[in-house]
């Protein structure tokens, strides 16, 4: 290994050590920077699989004495170093977008395809994070170079032919502040739709999805639909909501994201086209801030067909969405909205 030039004011030291990471690598290093009274202008570090990455950048007058024992360091510890003479200036970084890749699995496909669109945008990837293995996997892509909205246009259609769910938000420090997260119920958080556990109670399942599918044909709008789904509901017993709700099922993974939103102070509320009587016991199971739906009129113990109060569409989930963070003191900005259908376009 060849000496590196010795720093002059314009110029530093690029440490990289790497190898099977253990206790104490990163304290012995800044001991010996230390004594020889290097000054450390930068460092990143990642551990991948037990395997090291340490970069420093460090000002230093001659870096030969201190080369020696850094790789007599290197040689105790079964670890690589390499030392590259560099500008020391910082490199001027701007705030840029962050990218966030869900799924089950993600292939190295799915990755080359978005990087090579946002290379194609002009965008390079300045840091890539793991945030989740299980039960989904997820990565953190920090892009710099382009502006989110073309990067957005560039990415948007990439995610349904490679089978993962992207959001990007705006790099910064807003990322750490407290945030607010919106879930739509019926087949987003949970894997059923409660009219059709509902309609199975009450023996009328062709005829609610004769509605589903005009419905999603144009022929009636949501509010229409679903008080002709919640009439053919008339005179069933109000015990029928408790069996629907025996059969309600979680997403794979739902309450693992959940418990970590709460876990890093995240506020998390349901606003839901279903209704009131599941959402709340969700809210109760999984330690929720917020649950709004569409309240089933009950009387002397059965569903009179009707609902009560202003129907939950897709007008009202977004002004729900802008009511609980107002409540709760959370920027426009800093809330996150999940759905799957039109009715919940308007507070994505």
């Amino acid at each position: 290994m060849n000496a590196p030039t010795s720093p002059s004011p314009e110029n530093a030291l690029l440490i990289t050590v790497s190898g099977p990471d253990h206790p104490g690598i990163t304290s012995e290093l800044m001991a010996i920077l230390h004594a020889h009274g290097g000054a450390v202008d930068d460092v990143e570090q990642v551990v991948v699989r037990g395997h090291l990455v340490l970069s420093l950048v460090i000002e230093i007058g001659d870096p030969n004495t201190l080369r020696k024992e850094l790789l007599l360091l290197a040689y105790d510890r079964n670890l690589q170093i390499t030392f590259e003479t560099v500008k020391a200036t910082p490199t001027e970084r701007a705030l840029g977008a962050v990218v966030t890749v869900i799924a089950q699995s993600i292939s190295a496909e799915a990755l080359g395809s978005i990087a090579s669109n946002i290379a194609r945008c002009g965008g390079n990837i300045d840091r890539i994070v793991r945030l989740a293995r299980y039960p989904v996997v997820a990565y953190e892509l920090v892009v710099l170079g382009v502006p989110i909205d073309q990067l957005r246009a560039a990415l948007g259609a990439l995610a349904g032919p490679l089978g993962v769910d992207i959001a990007l938000q705006r790099d910064g420090l807003g990322l750490r502040a407290q945030r607010l997260v919106v879930l739509d119920v019926d087949s987003t958080l949970i894997q059923n739709e409660v009219i059709d556990l509902l309609a199975a109670e009450a023996n009328c399942e062709p005829e609610v999805a004769a509605l589903t599918e005009r419905a999603m044909a144009g022929e009636l709008d949501f509010e229409q639909s679903l008080r002709a789904r919640v009439k053919l509901l008339t005179g069933l017993h109000e015990s029928a909501l408790a069996a629907a709700a025996a059969n309600v099922r979680l997403t794979p993974g739902a309450r693992t994201f959940i418990r970590t939103l709460k876990q890093m102070g995240f506020k998390v509320a349901l606003v839901s086209g279903g209704f009131s009587y599941f959402t709340e016991l969700l809210k109760e199971e999984l330690g929720l801030d917020h649950a709004y739906a569409n309240e089933l009129e009950v009387l002397n113990g059965v569903l009179t067909g009707r609902l009560v109060g202003p129907v939950v569409d897709r007008e009202r989930k977004a002004a729900l969405l802008r009511e609980i963070a107002t409540l709760e003191g959370i920027d426009r900005d800093q809330t996150v909205a999940v759905g799957d259908g039109a009715n919940d376009l308007d507070m994505l």
